[in-house]
């Protein structure tokens, strides 16, 4: 069993991450032309060093873990943060075999990665891009941070690719504007092949998106509860404070109940990820099918309990649901989960 405690060294990179974002996550420019803070990336990957913390120290990394990598998680989603962790420093850098040079430049920040699936990928993916003579040719819809990426890669039946190459790429409405998504098109585009098995390479890389997002969506949960709970606290209303109200207490009650029990959750996870566990494909699904839905019941019930103000545009409730309804359907509903969790564990569904 993995430790679900935070180490010493863990609460004092989460006060380190959560000191950075308080100052520099800006939501209004999220109603600009361009939503992702390239600035606020740089400074997390290139600066801090954080794209690499689950990369070992002779590929170029931080020589950390994937413990490490949720705290950053969870403090990017209680921040709801528009850059491409999630794209680059999880998925992208999972995929990557060990000793790929590529590995490096994405641990230090040098570059900006993004793997090539849907965003809504999970399991049995299907390829989309052909490779022929080392040229890609194909299209892909809904990848996540692939406008901000500036290598991608791209699975295909005869393995994984690398490209920085000529290809297309169109921004695509997101719900959630905070992390945008994109349709790739390639057309003899040239790449390099960096792993013969492209499906080992995704499943692997789904996994750890899985595990990781478990914590994001923990991080946007804990953000709501406590929000939610200090304005239950100071607002008033007929003389007397809401939270005072015998039915809000009760709400807030067993919300904290069903943050603290996806806090282990997604913790066992991170851990199991970290451990190279057996347990980890048991352990990502189960923290998809669980933290999913308290993310997005949580940021329901910061707007709702907020009263009018929670539906307005100025308060940023409405960032937390669009990240959290986003999540939802990100690396495999939480229904797909349950369903893949039942075969593990040799359920009926």
């Amino acid at each position: 069993m993995s430790d679900l405690l935070y180490s010493e060294v863990e609460e004092e990179l989460r006060a380190s991450v959560r000191s950075l974002l308080r100052d520099r996550v800006d939501l209004s420019r999220l109603e600009g032309p361009e939503p992702v803070d390239l600035k606020l990336w740089r400074t997390l990957a290139t600066d801090l060093g954080f794209a690499g913390l689950p990369v070992p120290e002779e590929s170029g990394g931080a020589g950390a873990s994937w413990r490490e990598t949720a705290v950053v998680m969870e403090e990017l989603g209680r921040a709801v943060a528009p850059v491409p962790f999630l794209g680059s420093a999880v998925l992208a850098t999972a995929a990557l075999p060990e000793g790929d040079p590529l590995l490096a430049e994405l641990a230090g920040g040098a570059r900006t990665a993004a793997l090539a699936v849907p965003l809504s990928t999970w399991d049995d993916p299907k390829w989309t891009v052909t490779a022929r003579d080392g040229a890609l040719d194909g299209e892909v819809t809904t990848v996540a941070d692939a406008l901000a990426a500036d290598v991608l890669l791209v699975p295909t039946a005869a393995g994984l690719f690398a490209t920085t190459g000529d290809f297309a790429r169109t921004p695509v409405v997101s719900f959630d504007l905070t992390r945008p998504v994109a349709d790739l098109a390639f057309r003899r585009t040239e790449a390099r092949l960096v792993a013969r098995d492209a499906g080992a390479a995704v499943r692997r890389a789904l996994l750890a998106g899985a595990a990781m997002l478990a914590s994001e969506q923990l991080g946007i949960a804990e953000w709501c509860l406590a929000t939610t709970v200090e304005y239950a606290k100071t607002r008033r209303q007929f003389a007397r404070a809401i939270g005072s109200y015998q039915a809000l207490k009760h709400r807030l009650a067993d919300l904290w109940v069903a943050v603290t029990q996806a806090r282990a959750v997604a913790r066992y996870a991170a851990g199991c990820l970290a451990d190279g566990d057996a347990d980890l494909e048991v352990a990502a699904s189960l923290a998809q099918a669980f933290c999913s839905p308290v993310a997005v019941r949580a940021a329901e019930e910061c707007v709702q309990l907020h009263g009018g103000i929670g539906f307005t545009w100025e308060h940023p409730a409405h960032w937390y649901l669009k990240r959290a309804r986003a999540d939802a359907i990100a690396l495999g509903s939480a229904a797909k989960h349950r369903a893949r969790l039942a075969g593990l564990v040799d359920l009926p569904i």
